[in-house]
């Protein structure tokens, strides 16, 4: 969430690039102590989850046949990327999911596992790691059945790195959910000029609008690392009552639910599971959808 990803691949000989930004890191360090303050620099993050949670939900539900009434996403692993003090990693799990959150700015984490902490129900299905998306793909110690980058892809150095390696961690089948700012002359006017430098709905700072993305750049990075587009849907803050809504545009703020083929995997050799995975993944495969 508007924390992210700046991430530095700490293994020395690491060749790949990351997507960790440093500036971005320190920005968002400042912050940290801020994230549940529903009134303070996050409170349109907050106010957010009342439209992002239900769409990852019934976007999830539409493709599952059988659910738990009160714990619907009970058995599903969420990865919350960028997951900032926790704002969308808490709703998730009291849906029943078991959530893990990473985040690249420690004091974040600290932030994120102080809060859970308050409901034993959360410490236990939550678990936060102060991680790069990258030290996650290279442990590669087990996949996800969902991904969720809300507020994340506009602040990362390598968008394609940064969806290929969601790809690497996700489960064949597995949905991937984005919520980020198109780059129009509206956003920039909206999303800069006015929320930062006029009505202060975000820090002056928070976002540069040479990397908003827009969606059709982001559907042609996701299909070519082997993921499905199967809604973009606009939408639109209202800073008078601070509440979000869905809108057909896409000029501004959008979502984007992707789901990852399953038989992508398999024509790229080198990311090619070993036959325990495949075990592991065919008989959980049916999680998430």
């Amino acid at each position: 969430q508007l924390s992210l990803l700046r991430f530095t691949v700490k293994r020395p000989f690491s060749t790949s690039h990351s997507s960790v930004d440093s500036k971005e890191m320190k920005k968002f360090q400042l912050l940290a102590h801020k994230w549940w303050d529903e009134e303070g620099e996050y409170a349109a993050l907050h106010s957010m989850n009342d439209i992002r949670v239900p769409f990852i939900r019934d976007s999830l539900l539409s493709m599952s046949s059988n659910y738990h009434l009160g714990s619907p996403l009970s058995g599903i692993k969420i990865l919350d990327v960028g997951c900032g003090g926790g704002l969308l990693s808490e709703p998730l799990g009291r849906l029943g999911a078991s959530v893990t959150g990473i985040d690249p700015v420690e004091d974040n984490i600290r932030t994120a596992d102080r809060h859970k902490s308050f409901d034993p129900i959360l410490a236990k299905r939550i678990q936060y790691k102060s991680s790069s998306l990258e030290e996650i793909v290279e442990e590669s110690m087990e996949t996800f059945d969902v991904i969720v980058a809300s507020e994340v892809v506009e602040h990362v150095a390598d968008l394609e790195t940064f969806i290929k390696c969601c790809s690497q961690v996700l489960k064949p089948e597995g949905s991937l959910f984005i919520t980020t700012i198109n780059k129009t002359q509206l956003s920039y006017i909206l999303g800069i000029v006015v929320a930062e430098k006029i009505m202060d709905i975000v820090p002056e700072g928070t976002h540069e609008w040479e990397k908003f993305v827009p969606p059709e750049e982001l559907e042609r990075i996701l299909e070519s690392y082997g993921f499905s587009v199967k809604t973009v849907n606009g939408m639109l803050y209202n800073p008078l009552s601070g509440s979000w809504s869905w809108m057909e545009s896409t000029s501004l703020n959008y979502a984007v639910h992707a789901v990852k083929s399953g038989a992508w995997e398999q024509s790229h050799p080198t990311d090619t599971p070993s036959e325990t995975d495949i075990q592991q993944r065919s008989a959980t495969a049916g999680t998430a959808g």
